[in-house]
């Protein structure tokens, strides 16, 4: 190595902030509470998950900062709709193929269906047979994902040897207990649990031993509610040209110096 090739003795320290970058357009977003990127987090096909926004609302997946989509809804499953939700988020989704109603072959062509269409794993409801989960984890190679409403010992493991790869815990009030209960049985098994709407919640379910959160955002009508409010108390709704972003200093360098080239050429003169 030659001299002016050596290491320097004294490094520079790294950066400890994560810089965020965002735009006027796409300022308002919703943002999920910050507890819930205190999980451990779980590690699917290559992407980290920690926050997870339960929503099928198109416009709240694409202006949001969670790390994942929990896609399930009051209804049959329906491909055209998990098909729609995947190719329009930027971020990893997790859909609902039944357990309830829909069941058995068909809970399982839906896996296939929704693995196909990118899904990064699949939802069964607390009702799924195991015969039904048996059928999902064998046709399927992403996780699967399998909700449990308390932390019976005995039923997770259960699920897990019928073919489980996630338990999502959804035990209302009792969430953060069910998931203490489910981790100091199954230290390694990866948890999700709904977090509540408050950070103080979320961060009872991750200390509990949740590895990712699922968090419930504002609906539309009450985003619209709050924007609604604002533009009420403002006396001008509409802004001005003052407020465009003006010209860098070194814009308005280059603009001089080529109006000085113009008027040396003696365009300006004419």
């Amino acid at each position: 190595m030659a001299e002016d090739d050596q290491m320097p003795e004294s490094i520079t320290p790294r950066v400890m902030h994560t810089p965020e970058l965002t735009g006027n357009l796409r300022a308002h977003s919703v943002r999920l509470p910050k507890a819930a990127q205190e999980a451990s987090g779980i590690r699917v096909l290559g992407r980290t998950i920690r926050s997870i926004v339960y929503t099928t609302d198109l416009a709240i997946i694409r202006n949001c900062d969670a790390d994942a989509v929990f896609a399930v809804y009051p209804f049959t499953p329906q491909q055209i709709i998990s098909k729609a939700i995947m190719e329009a988020s930027s971020i990893p989704v997790f859909v609902g193929v039944g357990g309830g109603t829909t069941a058995g072959p068909r809970s399982a062509m839906l896996a296939q269906d929704a693995e196909g269409d990118g899904a990064y794993g699949v939802v069964l409801n607390a009702p799924a047979s195991y015969i039904t989960l048996e059928m999902v984890s064998r046709v399927i190679d992403i996780p699967t994902i399998v909700t449990v409403v308390d932390g019976d010992e005995d039923v997770i493991a259960d699920r897990i040897a019928a073919g489980a790869s996630i338990i999502n815990v959804a035990a209302g009030a009792d969430t953060a207990q069910a998931v203490a209960r489910i981790r100091a049985s199954f230290p390694d098994v990866p948890l999700i649990a709904t977090g509540g709407a408050s950070e103080e919640s979320i961060r009872a379910t991750v200390e509990a031993g949740a590895n990712a959160v699922i968090c419930t955002p504002p609906s539309s009508k009450e985003l619209f509610s709050e924007m609604m409010s604002r533009y009420r108390e403002s006396a001008e709704i509409h802004p001005d040209a003052s407020s465009a972003r003006g010209l860098s200093a070194a814009s308005l360098r280059e603009i001089e110096a080529r109006l000085e080239e113009i008027r040396d050429a003696g365009f300006l003169d004419r």
